[in-house]
């Protein structure tokens, strides 16, 4: 990432994005993790939806709603595939000049290169020392 903020996305998702999205894109925080979630505009405003019904009666669910709509920002990528990364996203998610993108299916998660890389160690670690599986996770075929 440069010290404007943009950073340049890798080839193999830049022209699927392009081809499928047209480039656009939106970027809100996670609210489980120190990192970006980052969505082709038709996935970010199918979860939108989802989100926006949720029961207001519920505080935390108000929160929640708060925070994910709320902090969600275009992002479009320009002529040199790059994408501009709103300042109060990169202060959330404490981005500097080294970051990593996650594919993750529908969306991509952009992190820290340090804070990914101690995560996915405490992960793996997890893992190692037997990890609890969730049942919805026990009946896929790996």
């Amino acid at each position: 990432m440069d010290t404007k903020g943009r950073m340049a996305i890798p080839a193999r998702y830049r022209d699927a994005l392009m081809s499928e999205f047209s480039g656009s894109l939106v970027a809100t925080i996670s609210i489980t993790d120190t990192c970006l979630f980052i969505y082709p505009r038709p996935e970010w405003e199918e979860m939108e939806v989802k989100i926006a019904r949720m029961s207001t009666f519920n505080k935390d669910t108000r929160r929640l709603q708060h925070l994910l709509i709320g902090n969600a920002r275009d992002l479009d990528l320009d002529g040199s595939g790059r994408v501009l990364i709103p300042q109060e996203l990169r202060d959330y998610a404490k981005l500097d000049k080294k970051v990593t993108l996650v594919g993750q299916s529908h969306r991509l998660e952009l992190w820290d290169t340090e804070s990914w890389n101690s995560n996915r160690k405490a992960w793996l670690d997890e893992v190692a020392s037997g990890l609890e599986i969730p049942e919805d996770i026990q009946s896929l075929s790996l």
